[in-house]
């Protein structure tokens, strides 16, 4: 597992920037792409992929110990589609 301090630490390393100044730019974009889901709207990455805001309609489901129905409330989901740059470096 990565987290955004190593991707901070990473932007530091290679950009010759702070660890506190990479950090500060990787929870921007983290910021925005939450911005955009909040709002509807569709982020896209050249290269890495789209992050797309999906609406599940409610559903009955069953509960597994009782067998009893119940509904699942409609919800939103933020779904994401690797680009085919990033399929490509995956299966190579």
């Amino acid at each position: 597992m990565t987290t955004t301090n190593e991707i901070a630490e990473k932007i530091a390393t290679e950009h010759g920037l702070t660890k506190v100044r990479s950090k500060a730019v990787v929870e921007a974009v983290f910021a925005a792409v939450t911005a955009a889901a909040t709002s509807g709207a569709e982020t896209s990455i050249p290269g890495f992929g789209k992050f797309k805001v999906k609406d599940t309609p409610e559903r009955e489901a069953r509960n597994p110990a009782t067998g009893a129905t119940i509904k699942v409330a409609a919800a939103k989901k933020l779904t994401f589609a690797p680009a085919k740059a990033l399929k490509d470096a995956l299966n190579a």
